[in-house]
């Protein structure tokens, strides 16, 4: 079976690149590294070109002999397509200007590229209408006649309307109704929920006490991915049993209660592996740790405990949630260790937790 790179456009230290994601393979990763176009990006945790087509000509032939493919998303088909039109130049000043305005207010180069983008193909879907002509009628004949017409994601959708929304809010325009414009009906989607013996299985598979540690402290802890690498030594508190989280999701530090076994485990592996600042530390000792080191981490030790879910690391962090709602911790709680601004978001974990259901007796065994 071929194997596939999937190509997404983003945006990375101010310019725009082609997002390289592919499942781990040893010899692809030799290719890039020796590649004077590809490299490697900690903030994107993935390999990145310029977005260039002749770039994206000349890996596709790189790649042809180790049978790799490269996959461009439907979002980026229709950017490249989008990027032979042209918008006029009081458009792009009047960007530029939004822009400006998002940097101001301390908006991050993701959120500002994602914006600017999204902008961008929806102005040049109506070609030379003026920006002040738009209206809402035109935001609905956009939603069916590109995004719904083209099947794109109901994700993108919202990455559009948030962006026209904060856009007309900075640049006046009369003819459009900022309080009208609606965002896709969200998908109700439960939260992946492991069993307590199976979250046991998968923290005890790894033999190297770093990768035990770091897969139990994002379960005890509840913690994001990217707020287990960004840990500093000086985060975790044994005198007070908390662990500090900085500027984690939406530009916040919280605590969470740090669990005696794991500050036993901790402590085993720091006399194992001495780390200096980063609390889980790269190969060089200068960097943190890789995400996708961390990932691999995690499929080995799914292999060893022979579960085959589709399981990811964002798993835990549900487990987690759903375990301490079972065993009587009050969503308000949850929601703080959490680091959830609403509590709506919190409130998802009641439905996937069993504690209610397994007092239910199913009129079948009455039979």
């Amino acid at each position: 079976m071929q194997k596939q790179i999937i190509v997404s456009e983003c945006l990375h230290r101010e310019q725009s690149r082609f997002k390289l994601e592919f499942d781990y393979n040893s010899e692809l990763i030799k290719l890039l590294k020796n590649s004077a176009d590809a490299s490697w990006s900690q903030t994107l945790n993935a390999w990145y070109i310029n977005n260039n087509l002749n770039l994206l000509q000349k890996l596709k032939k790189e790649l042809a002999p180790l049978n790799v493919s490269l996959a461009l998303t439907n979002e980026t088909q229709l950017l490249l397509d989008d990027k032979f039109k042209s918008i006029s130049e009081e458009a792009e000043l009047k960007i530029k200007h939004f822009v400006e305005w998002m940097r101001s207010k301390r908006y991050s180069e993701s959120t500002i590229g994602t914006y600017t983008d999204a902008l961008k193909t929806f102005i040049k879907f109506f070609g030379v209408k003026k920006i002040e002509e738009l209206n809402n009628r035109d935001i609905i004949v956009f939603n069916n006649e590109y995004i719904l017409k083209n099947r794109l994601s109901p994700s993108f959708q919202n990455q559009v309307i948030n962006a026209i929304k904060l856009f007309f809010k900075t640049v006046e325009n009369k003819s459009i109704d900022i309080e009208s414009v609606h965002r896709p009906k969200p998908e109700k989607l439960l939260p992946n929920v492991l069993s307590k013996e199976e979250v046991k299985l998968i923290l005890s598979s790894p033999r190297n006490i770093k990768h035990r540690a770091m897969l139990s402290l994002i379960y005890s802890c509840g913690l994001r991915r990217g707020e287990l690498l960004n840990l500093k030594l000086t985060d975790i508190d044994s005198k007070r049993n908390i662990v500090i989280v900085r500027m984690a999701k939406g530009k916040k530090d919280r605590i969470v209660p740090l669990s005696q076994k794991v500050l036993i485990l901790l402590r085993e592996y720091f006399i194992a592996f001495k780390p200096n600042y980063w609390l889980f530390e790269g190969q060089d000792k200068k960097s943190k740790y890789d995400e996708r080191s961390l990932q691999q981490v995690l499929k080995q030790s799914l292999e060893k405990a022979n579960i085959t879910k589709p399981v990811t690391l964002h798993w835990l962090r549900h487990s987690y949630a759903t375990h301490l709602l079972e065993n009587g911790t009050d969503l308000r709680y949850i929601q703080e260790i959490l680091g959830h601004s609403r509590s709506t978001t919190t409130e998802i974990y009641t439905h996937v937790s069993n504690k209610a259901l397994q007092n239910i007796i199913s009129p079948f065994d009455s039979l």
